[in-house]
């Protein structure tokens, strides 16, 4: 392909792959504003953030199988309608429940985007070029947190928080066109592909029994949580009890995306003179030390605004780290189930981030305790399970005269 088409044609990956992100990040500075035109409480708006997670977790699950089924982009065009009928439907939503519907809808069509985008990658790339693909197309999810809260601020106070939903919906006819004018087809269908629940069961099943994958799938879907009771009680904390406005809030969410973004090519580094391993174990005590710090301090107000800012950025560092190195080890295992595993490590973390994101709005108490307490317990029941899956796969490995434990993995 030409420099052009190649440049095109990220452009659109990247765009597919932002979907959730912009998604999730656009509509945190209308909380406020949902909760007093709906006549509802924060917590319940909370629970749409939840609803979005939900199905983002059970459509990944969905879409592996389709994708390889049907080819790549009649699930996509399907999956996109979807998503763009559903904004319109939150645009309009009259009520706290038909928004939340309208939200697990959108999910559930929205995240075919960031499944074909990783299938396109390898259909459409020489193998040495899709490792530098990837790598873009992380920087632009990584980067779409530092856009998405701004944007959503400024369109909240200029026009109301429908028209976030309108402005993602005009988003989704663009990627439509995009996808069709121009991304190639990909991979052809593939008839011979059974979509029965016994066989897609199977594959998944025999991901499971893999100790190494349930171990760091585990701990990086309940650690690399920790951020979603962030998204879910952030923009109560800043907006409702520091009373700073939707604009502020989306520059102060912009800034704390920064900490999750340079740690990833500090990984880079480390990975030098370290082991995926090493590195988790002590970022995760990191993490452990800095929120327990952070709990006490928001207990007994030790932090204003600037100050519980300050220490989220030194807690949402670790997470560009464990996350990479987790995601790694945990699919190390599998060459022939490798699309089972990653369905599977997807799933799972947007899972536990809808529980996590849950458990924020159901402890609301007007206060930062519930969005604090609950990034703490995602990381220190993080290390419990390091602790105990290294002891399991270091007793399979010895039951298998194995000189390693694991394998190591670089990135």
């Amino acid at each position: 392909m030409t420099r052009r088409q190649h440049f095109v044609i990220i452009l659109i990956l990247g765009a597919l792959s932002t979907i959730s992100p912009f998604s999730i990040d656009m509509y945190l500075p209308g909380f406020p504003a949902i909760a007093r035109d709906l006549r509802t409480s924060i917590s319940q708006v909370q629970l749409s953030l939840t609803a979005y997670l939900v199905g983002i977790s059970v459509g990944q699950l969905l879409y592996g199988p389709l994708l390889d089924r049907f080819g790549r982009k009649r699930p996509l065009f399907a999956g996109l309608i979807v998503y763009g009928i559903a904004s319109i439907g939150c645009a309009f939503s009259s009520s706290i429940e038909m928004l939340i519907a309208m939200r697990l809808l959108q999910a559930l069509g929205g995240c075919v985007g960031l499944v074909a985008a990783q299938a396109l990658v390898r259909d459409l790339f020489p193998v040495g070029e899709i490792a530098q693909v990837f790598s873009l197309l992380t920087l632009v999810v990584a980067v779409s947190p530092m856009i998405a809260p701004t944007v959503g601020g400024y369109a909240t106070v200029a026009f109301g928080w429908h028209s976030i939903f309108v402005i993602l919906a005009i988003i989704t006819v663009l990627m439509l066109a995009g996808v069709y004018f121009v991304l190639p087809n990909g991979k052809a269908p593939d008839a011979s592909l059974s979509l029965r629940p016994k066989a897609v069961m199977g594959s998944f099943f025999t991901v499971l029994k893999q100790p190494q994958f349930l171990t760091y799938t585990l701990v990086g879907g309940i650690a690399t949580s920790a951020p979603f009771a962030y998204l879910a009680g952030s923009s109560d904390v800043f907006m409702n009890i520091y009373h700073v406005s939707a604009q502020e809030y989306g520059w102060i969410f912009a800034f704390l995306a920064i900490a999750m973004i340079g740690p990833t090519q500090l990984n880079r580094f480390l990975l030098r003179r370290f082991s995926n391993e090493q590195i988790i174990f002590v970022t995760l005590i990191y993490q452990t030390v800095v929120g327990v710090l952070l709990v006490l301090g928001t207990w007994a107000g030790w932090y204003g605004q600037y100050g519980l800012i300050g220490m989220l950025f030194l807690f949402l560092g670790g997470q560009g780290i464990t996350n990479p190195n987790a995601s790694a080890l945990s699919l190390a295992p599998f060459s022939r189930h490798a699309g089972s595993a990653a369905a599977l490590m997807g799933s799972f973390r947007m899972g536990f981030g809808s529980l996590v994101s849950a458990s924020v709005s159901l402890l609301h108490n007007n206060t930062a305790i519930p969005m604090v307490g609950v990034m703490t317990g995602c990381i220190t029941l993080g290390v419990v399970i390091l602790l105990i899956g290294e002891r399991v796969i270091r007793q399979q490995a010895k039951a298998n005269d194995l000189d390693e434990p694991m394998s190591e993995v670089l990135l």
